[in-house]
């Protein structure tokens, strides 16, 4: 019953994260500028609230499941913090160290502690200096679903190199997918006459905003995309194996159980 009431939480705050992400479609706003700079500026505080509920929510609902300890929360604090500190690794184009985190503790240690060590460890970043605005709980949400959707990877532990590729291909995919999700948060509230077939506009059918975003994102985002997607596939290639063993050392070390003995 425990179990399943973890699985509500981060249902629960995915749901309210793809509503974020997708009610401008549906209740569409005025445009604020070309860069968008104002978009969500009313509803991202209340959406970071809401986001933060259902982490403490997640951590609480674990603790009195037993599915995480007092320890390995110390292990979650450490790993946020470590993960905030690569956020901040200069790379070419569109590189980002802090993806390579979030996958592989996401792949080890569960959906839960990956969606939280996505989401905290921008947070943490944010506030070191990275930047907070309007689009910082959607980053958020986004690098949470990272760490959340590697727990849902095959366990192929017992073969090592196709692990590694496995990851490597992942991390590649995400590369992609994170700027596609971002571009999100923004793009339904921008809009230049000059360029209307990259623009959505309300009362477009699906498959007309679809173009119109492919357009957009092929245009203002690919390239920076193909670079955080290498270094994500570069990072797990070289250190996804070494760091692996790592997280399952402390697994082993700091998860138990408790046996009843009848004497």
């Amino acid at each position: 019953m425990k179990k399943f009431l973890n699985a509500i939480v981060l249902a629960a705050a995915s749901l309210v994260g793809v509503a974020a992400f997708l009610y401008p479609f549906f209740v569409p706003q005025p445009a604020n500028s070309v860069h968008g700079a104002l978009s969500h500026s009313g509803d991202a505080p209340f959406l970071f609230i809401i986001l933060m509920v259902f982490c403490l929510g997640a951590v609480l609902t674990n603790l009195s499941s037993g599915q995480i300890n007092s320890k390995i929360i110390a292990v979650l604090g450490i790993l946020t913090a470590v993960n905030a500190v690569l956020r901040a690794v200069p790379g070419p184009a569109g590189f980002a160290a802090v993806f390579f985190l979030p996958i592989l503790a996401g792949y080890c240690y569960g959906a839960t502690f990956g969606f939280l060590l996505g989401a905290l460890s921008l947070l943490v970043s944010a506030l070191m200096g990275a930047g907070v605005g309007p689009w910082l709980p959607f980053q958020m949400f986004a690098t949470g679903w990272i760490g959340m959707a590697s727990a849902w990877l095959p366990d192929l532990r017992r073969w090592p190199r196709l692990e590694v590729t496995m990851l490597t291909v992942w991390g590649l995919g995400w590369g992609f997918a994170f700027g596609a999700m971002m571009n999100l948060w923004f793009w339904p509230f921008v809009f230049d006459p000059t360029q209307t077939a990259i623009y959505w506009q309300p009362g477009l059918g699906a498959i007309e905003t679809l173009k119109r975003y492919a357009a957009f994102y092929v245009i203002t985002s690919l390239w920076w995309d193909v670079g955080r997607a290498a270094g994500n596939a570069l990072l797990l290639l070289l250190f996804g194996a070494p760091i692996l063993r790592l997280l399952r050392r402390f697994r082993a070390r700091f998860q138990f159980q408790v046996q009843s003995l009848i004497v």
